[in-house]
């Protein structure tokens, strides 16, 4: 979910098309109602699998998503940050480099604009083995999107925080999902 600027949302979807729900951003009130539903593109539906947005944030006049794993159509260990622009209504992408996991899969769980970055929840699916529970980030710079259907530039990830070590230090243990990411104007980052 992430804020338009105007009082309303904008909300990814990670639909299910095998059981009638599509993938789609959906524009929602301050009310509740669904103002507007953007549905994802023919390029997207093409190659699509089940496991799709998990984040969207918005910089200036375009809604990025981050997609949580890969489609038909994107190399290993890569995944694609969908670019929706409100002005043009043109879809566009980048790669996402993903980190390798000893065990299970990897993917993206969020994503959220803050200053002059882009910052990513990234997880692997694994609870008390996990090696993979980070925060990462790209420059806002280096998210120039792509058109669907073609080569997409591949973004420079940073590594931020790996948060194993904060999640064991509530005397707790390490949970496969780690989903969610809000970020105040004075850089304190909330984690769910």
């Amino acid at each position: 979910i992430t804020l338009d600027g105007e009082g309303n949302f904008y909300v990814a979807s990670e639909g299910r098309p095998d059981r009638g729900r599509a993938h789609a951003i959906y524009h929602v009130t301050a009310d509740g109602e669904i103002a507007a539903t953007i549905p994802f593109p023919k390029e997207i539906m093409a190659v699509e699998r089940r496991w799709a947005a998990e984040g969207i944030t918005m910089v200036g006049n375009t809604l990025w998503v981050a997609i949580q794993r890969e489609f038909d159509d994107d190399p290993a260990n890569h995944v694609k940050v969908l670019a929706y622009n409100l002005e043009t209504e043109e879809w566009g992408a980048v790669h996402y480099p993903k980190m390798e996991a000893p065990k299970g899969w990897v993917g993206l769980s969020e994503i959220t604009a803050h200053g002059d970055y882009v910052y990513f929840v990234e997880r692997d699916n694994r609870f008390h083995d996990s090696a993979i529970k980070a925060i990462t980030r790209v420059a806002a710079s280096e998210m120039v999107p792509a058109p669907l259907g073609g080569e997409l530039p591949v973004v420079t990830k940073e590594m931020v925080r790996d948060l194993r070590p904060d999640i064991l230090g509530f005397g707790g243990y390490i949970v496969d999902k780690v989903e969610g990411m809000a970020i105040f104007e004075d850089g304190t980052t909330w984690v769910s």
